[in-house]
Parts: C-alpha cells; structure tokens; sequence
C-alpha cells in the first residue's frame, strides 16, 4: 500500500512539471522582455536561429523532466550570446554550423548580441563559429558549442607584426617617388594594373598619418592613391595619370635603412618609358633663371614662416641629401642661393653661421643643414614656380620640403606663409 502511494505521488510530481515547464515557459520570457529591450537600443543584435522545420526528437521527451532540475528557461528560452572584440569595434562573420553544414551566416560589428534558438530546437553538435578581423590586427576565429552555457564572448584581436608608420613622396622634374617606411622589413608584391600599379604590403597596417599622406599624393604621374586593408595585407592601389599610363612608365624599387628612426625603407621610383632628359634640361634652365629678388625683402618673410611651422627633423631629412633623384637639384639649388644673396655669397643660417656654397666642403656643410639656410626655402619655392603648372605647384613643394607630411596640414602652413609675405608687400 505504502508502495502504490508513493508510485502515484511520483505520477502526479511528474504531471504537475510538465503543466509547470508549458506555463514557465511564458512567465520567464515575459520576465526577460523588458532587460532584452533595453540591450536592443545600445547594440546591434542578430538571429542566428535556423530556418526550416524544427526536428521533434530524444529532447522533446527529456526537456520536461529536465526542467524540474534546471529550469524551463534552459530548455525553451532563446539564448543572447554578446560578443564583442578587444580592441572593440571588430568586424564579424557568424556562421551557424549543424553536422558540419552551415546552416545561417550574417555579418556584423561589434559590440553586438546574437540570438540562439532554445535548446529544444537545437542538435547536440550545433556550433557557432566566429570570425573576427579589425583593421590593423590578425583575423582570429573561435567556435560556441550552443549548448553552452556561455552568455558573452570576446576576442582578443592581436595586432599585425608590421606597422606602415610613414609615406613619402617626391615629385621633380618628370620623376616620381614613394618611399614606404615601416617597423619591420618589408615583404611586398608589386602588380601592375590596368592605369597603373598595386603594391601589396603582406601581414602590414597603415598609421592614421601614411594614411593621409597617401591620400593626398597627386602628381603630372599620379593621378591618385589610395589603401585598403585586405585581410592581413595593405594593399596600395597607385593610378597613373592619362599621360604616364600612356607611355608606359617603368617602375623601379630599392630598399634602404633609416637608422635615425629605426625604420626600414621601400622605394618605388616612377620614370616615365621615354625618359626625362627634357625636363631634366628645363630643371637647370629654371635654376640658371632663379634671381636675387627671389631670395630678399619680402621673400624672406615667406621663407622664416616656413622654417618655424615645419617640424625641424623632418626637414633636415626631407633636404639632406640622402640617394634620392632630388639630390642633384637640392645641391645645384644651394648653389645658386650662394650666388644670389648679398655680399660675399656665404649662405646664412639660423645660427648666425656662414658657409660659402662655391667651397665645396662648405656646400656639404651647407647641405646637411639646408633646413636652417635663410632663402633656401623660398628659393625651392620660386624653382617648382617656373617649372610646375599652377594644379600641381603646392604639392610639388610639398614634396621637396615635407614629403612625408600630409597636404591637408601642409596647405595650412603654406597659407600662413603666403599671407606673411603678402603682408610684408602691403603698401604701408
């Protein structure tokens, strides 16, 4: 008898948690609705439910004996996983994956929630698999069993083993140059394209100042350039103007170190198929025309505004010379400044020091502080006057004097200096 009773209070234990599980089922996902809402309106949350006809199986049957172990909210409440990325604000790719089949896949950005169906609509080997890549880090990829209990992910994102840090580019006289400056020993494929070329930097990032840089890069070669990042890769895509892409220009690369800054150096220089004797010729003829009112009075005021807006080191490493195709220039520039100030053709510095550029060991001292050298700059300036039309004076400049600077910041400065000079020749 004692036997019999107990059977049927087991029976109606029993009964009463499945009543319990269907009526629970409702009471918690009402409980739930109002906290949901409210992470709704600070971040993007997707489905990843599955579509098609749920499955009845061995869960169905277990899930209401189950419950009155864990909770009904375990068997029949849709899960929310966060994830997010650290840095935050990482890219990714969910894919939810049933027997090795995927079976739904969305893209997003984190921070964001993704929402499971209940584990009574799920199969015991449903994962959700995350892929997660950021600009300037490694992609990295995890894998949720979505049985889990886990309510959150993140992924700590490792940054790429290179770093773009700088980018230089010198236009003069029918030549062009882009110098990559990175942490670490370049690797890099160059692919030509249909008006121009592609350079790849492998497993490389690009800082925010290459990046403006780059974007300003214009030139009679370049009608444009531009970055993206590609997985891992930077990829550099460079377009030639109508007339270089014409004719073919050839490109030519070299490595180099630069020890002040620990960087390493890969240059591309852009030469035009049929040479640039002509301009080359027309370079020296400026030079020849350059006169001593290019360098006094109120051209000294343009001159000084420059020399204390740029940044000094950067300077002195834009003018000395250093195995560019500008070298020759910059050399026979300050050799004319010897023979157009006043007096006995010594060269003043900021200093007060004086060297004569007709010496030549003084003409290398001269150099190798060209960035402290009253009227050099505006010497410079006039020269790419005579040579270069109005659309690409300032850039051409640019390129002599700050190569590595951007022409949005470049442009600021310039106009401080021509007002300068405009003020000087005001009549009073």
């Amino acid at each position: 008898m004692i036997e019999r009773s107990g059977s049927a209070r087991l029976a109606r234990g029993l009964a009463l948690g499945v009543v319990l599980a269907v009526l629970g089922l409702g009471s918690s996902a009402a409980a739930g609705d109002s906290d949901a809402a409210a992470e709704d309106e600070e971040r993007e949350v997707i489905d990843m439910q599955p579509e098609g006809k749920k499955s009845f199986g061995k869960r169905n049957l277990a899930a209401p004996i189950g419950s009155l172990f864990r909770g009904t909210d375990y068997w029949y409440k849709e899960r929310r996983v966060d994830v997010d990325t650290t840095p935050s604000g990482g890219f990714v790719d969910l894919f939810y994956v049933r027997s090795n089949f995927q079976k739904r896949f969305e893209q997003g950005q984190a921070p964001l929630t993704v929402i499971l169906p209940p584990r009574i609509d799920t199969k015991e080997r449903d994962s959700l698999r995350i892929r997660a890549f950021r600009e300037g880090y490694r992609q990295k990829s995890v894998s949720l069993p979505v049985s889990s209990k886990a309510t959150e992910v993140v992924i700590d994102l490792d940054p790429l083993p290179n770093m773009l840090e700088a980018l230089s580019h010198r236009y003069f006289a029918g030549r062009s140059a882009l110098t990559f400056l990175t942490k670490e020993s370049l690797t890099f494929r160059v692919q030509e394209a249909a008006a121009g070329i592609t350079v790849i930097l492998t497993e490389t990032a690009i800082s925010a100042e290459a990046g403006a840089a780059l974007d300003g890069v214009a030139s009679p070669l370049i009608a444009e350039a531009s970055a993206v990042q590609v997985g891992e890769d930077q990829v550099v895509n460079i377009d030639f103007s109508d007339g270089a892409a014409d004719g073919h220009s050839q490109i030519r690369s070299r490595e180099g170190f630069d020890a002040a800054r620990d960087l390493h150096a890969f240059t591309l220089d852009i030469v035009p198929a049929a040479g640039s004797g002509e301009a080359v010729a027309q370079a020296k003829a400026a030079i020849a025309r350059l006169e001593r009112s290019d360098v006094t009075g109120c051209a000294l005021v343009f001159d000084s505004s420059l020399r204390k807006q740029l940044d000094r080191g950067a300077l002195s490493r834009a003018l000395t010379p250093g195995g560019s195709f500008t070298d020759p220039y910059l050399r026979a520039a300050m050799r004319r400044l010897g023979e157009l100030v006043p007096g006995d053709g010594a060269v003043e510095l900021d200093g007060g020091e004086r060297f004569r550029p007709a010496v030549p060991i003084e003409l290398e001292l001269l150099l190798s502080r060209a960035g402290e050298a009253r009227g050099y700059l505006v010497l410079l300036w006039q020269l790419v006057v005579q040579l270069e039309s109005e659309a690409y004076r300032q850039e051409t400049f640019r390129s002599l004097v700050a190569p590595e600077l951007d022409p949005k910041s470049f442009g600021v400065i310039f106009g401080k200096a021509e007002a300068g000079e405009k003020s000087c020749q005001a009549p009073t």
